[in-house]
């Protein structure tokens, strides 16, 4: 099979510092498009035997050297071995045109994350869970309503791509009129960009940030913006997606299934995040004494992404460790 060849970055270039518990690789895998995605393994040190596996991906918008890689990092830590990648499109991976994201091949990422978990040496094929931020939360629970491989899930911080982008925040823009004038708006644009050979980019993170941005604007500017949380690669850190990416999103609905989920699942997010209405409604959906919803008192969006006293690590790897059987 053809591969594409990537330009993979050989120094530490994560806005997390690298812990001296775990060992780390770059490392490359494609999914049934063709794409070849990009990788940071984290393998705990002096392990031994096949480990379970875990891979980690999101927030949406941002790349592995992240939330994503700070997640797997600590994970690999708890004894796990661990990829996160960057979807197709976008940061290190491959994939033409640029800052494009779907709900089919997005999915499909997770899938071919878990194909390349499955035949390294040193991973338990049958112990392979996945981990989404953001709006890969989603796609998670979209992967496990598809994926019988996947044999347990979190969702942190979730948000659904689908609902978000048909229904607006909230839900304010659910209706069939203002559906279509996104449509009617997106359709123009692609005529745009057919005329200029190239595709609009949206914008990231508004950036100066007005005065009367909403809070979870200002939330994200904190993280995206600033030393905290900015990455070169970053979609939203600097230029953001294609205007046009959000389309295939209008008609998606990607938790359609997932009260078919028959393996674990746990969410988690923080009760005074913008996007807690996901994870409570996206768990009242699930099906099963193996479904849980963890929610973090005082916690906004993005503390999740990197605030380490607060994103219940130890949780999670007593959820792996139970279910990942």
């Amino acid at each position: 099979m053809m591969k594409e060849q990537l330009n993979l970055t050989k120094e530490w270039d994560k806005t997390f510092l690298q812990s001296e518990k775990v060992d780390h690789s770059k490392v490359t895998f494609h999914n049934r498009y063709g794409i070849t995605l990009a990788a940071d393994m984290y393998v705990p040190k002096n392990a031994e035997g096949k480990l379970a596996a875990i891979a980690v991906c999101g927030p949406f918008g941002a790349v592995k050297e992240q939330a994503s890689g700070l997640y797997a990092q600590t994970m690999a830590e708890r004894g796990f071995l661990t990829v996160a990648f960057d979807p197709s499109f976008t940061g290190e991976s491959g994939g033409i045109p640029r800052y494009v994201a779907s709900p089919d091949i997005n999915t499909e990422d997770f899938q071919a994350a878990v194909d390349f978990l499955s035949v390294q040496e040193n991973a338990d094929p049958e112990k392979i869970g996945i981990i989404g931020i953001c709006g890969w939360g989603g796609m998670a629970l979209n992967a496990a309503a598809i994926d019988t491989r996947i044999k347990a899930a979190v969702a942190s911080t979730m948000y659904d791509m689908g609902r978000v982008n048909a229904k607006g925040y909230f839900d304010s823009e659910d209706s069939e009129e203002a559906r279509y004038e996104k449509r009617k708006a997106l359709n123009a644009q692609r005529i745009e960009d057919y005329k200029n050979g190239e595709y609009a980019l949206a914008g990231g993170v508004v950036d100066p940030l007005p005065e009367d941005a909403p809070f979870f604007v200002k939330d994200y500017y904190d993280y995206y913006k600033t030393d905290r949380g900015y990455h070169a690669r970053s979609l939203n850190s600097n230029g953001g997606w294609n205007i046009t990416s959000s389309l295939s999103f209008l008609n998606m609905p990607i938790l359609q299934y997932s009260q078919e989920i028959r393996n674990a699942v746990l969410l988690i997010h923080g009760d005074k995040a913008h996007s807690c209405y996901f994870s409570r409604d996206a768990f009242e959906k699930l099906e099963g004494e193996n479904k849980e919803l963890m929610l973090i008192p005082g916690a906004v969006h993005t503390d999740l992404y990197d605030r380490t006293d607060v994103i219940p690590f130890d949780r999670m790897a007593e959820f792996f460790k139970k279910y990942l059987v």
